[in-house]
């Protein structure tokens, strides 16, 4: 007797939103988990990711609603924001002449691995940059997204090099220092709660993501407030508080809106591109250890605080890491606002460019 032909559509094919929005919560869970147990900065936002990839993947069709999203967008701006300080604003102050040479030699890094990643025609022109910009992996993203480039593939770049890099510079760290290999501090979800404070940052994040809706400045809901947190933060203005029981649903929101877009058409794509996107990376990461170096011998930095404050992103790895060793905290940080604040100021003229000469079309959805 013949058996009955297998279903050739994936399972989530037509299934309820409750029932996608179930799987996805789990799988949710299940992948933040384990690489929070790899110790993997940046868990609570690649699980959810991955999540969505693998239900998009199964045939799911969930949207995420805009207004929570922009609302998530705005709390990762003010998360940056509470990253400056006097100590860092004062390090740019001392060494920015330092500062603007070594960034500027990064991002050219960055740019002519892009450039060649458009050129050999592995992505378009305008997401191998914006896959390439060396800042904070998030940041990056929503950037692209609002410029245009090809957002899913953007993503695959941006969190393959934060998981190369993370891998490397915990590798170097520990190298260097010893009690940097220690376990990691277990995360309190639930930690006592300036509540005047939270009240102010919840004002700040609502307020700053309606501005940058209202504006129309692309990724305005997580610029606005980053740019007014961190003056506020920096000068004594405002506490940001942001408990992790917050942070984690706004994580969770804006992996699903990545994760979601995938499908088996860019799954393929991203799976033909993966071994010259992980060569580049590589590349890039050897390229800013050079700079690294320099640092070191020629100016006299400390080869850990030279090496992380040079490593090419993510903002929110390397200041874990940084904080976790025996380095220039301040300077560590000031070298990497400073670059994301360029790659901000220069990163869609540079992709603009980029784009016209190399305008392949982006996978199809």
């Amino acid at each position: 007797m013949p058996h009955p032909p297998l279903p050739t559509q994936p399972i989530l094919t037509g299934r309820g939103p409750w029932v996608q929005g179930t799987v996805l919560v789990i799988l949710s869970v299940l992948c933040a988990a384990l690489l929070q147990w790899a110790r993997l900065p940046g868990a609570l936002l690649l699980g959810p990711t991955v999540a969505g990839v693998i239900v998009a993947a199964l045939g799911g069709a969930l949207a995420i609603p805009v207004k929570p999203f922009l609302f998530s967008q705005a709390l990762i701006g003010c998360l940056i924001a509470r990253t400056v300080s006097l100590s860092m604003l004062g390090a740019m102050r001392a060494d920015w002449l330092l500062l603007l040479v070594t960034v500027l030699a990064v991002i050219a890094a960055s740019s002519a691995v892009g450039y060649v990643l458009a050129r050999l025609r592995v992505l378009p022109g305008s997401t191998a940059i914006w896959g390439s910009s060396p800042g904070a992996a998030t940041t990056m993203v929503l950037m692209a997204d609002a410029y245009g480039a090809d957002v899913r593939l953007v993503a695959f770049m941006q969190y393959l090099r934060v998981v190369m890099v993370t891998g490397i510079a915990s590798l170097v760290s520990t190298f260097w220092v010893a009690h940097s290999g220690a376990p990691a501090h277990a995360m309190v979800w639930f930690p006592p709660v300036q509540w005047d404070a939270f009240a102010w940052t919840l004002l700040l994040a609502g307020a700053g993501a309606a501005v940058g809706r209202m504006v129309r400045v692309p990724a305005g809901a997580i610029l606005v407030p980053m740019g007014v947190g961190a003056l506020l933060h920096a000068f004594g203005g405002m506490t940001i508080e942001l408990p992790p029981w917050l942070l984690t649903p706004g994580y969770a929101l804006i992996g699903w809106s990545i994760g979601l877009r995938f499908n088996r058409p860019i799954l393929r794509h991203a799976a033909r591109a993966f071994p010259a996107i992980a060569l580049a990376t590589l590349v890039l990461i050897v390229a800013c250890g050079g700079l690294a170096a320099i640092l070191h011998w020629g100016v006299g930095i400390d080869p850990l605080t030279a090496y992380l404050a040079t490593s090419p992103g993510g903002v929110d790895a390397v200041a874990i890491i940084a904080a976790s060793a025996n380095v220039d905290v301040s300077f560590v940080m000031a070298m990497q606002m400073a670059r994301l604040l360029v790659v901000l100021a220069i990163g869609p003229t540079v992709a603009r460019l980029i784009a016209r000469r190399f305008p392949d079309p982006k996978p199809k959805a």
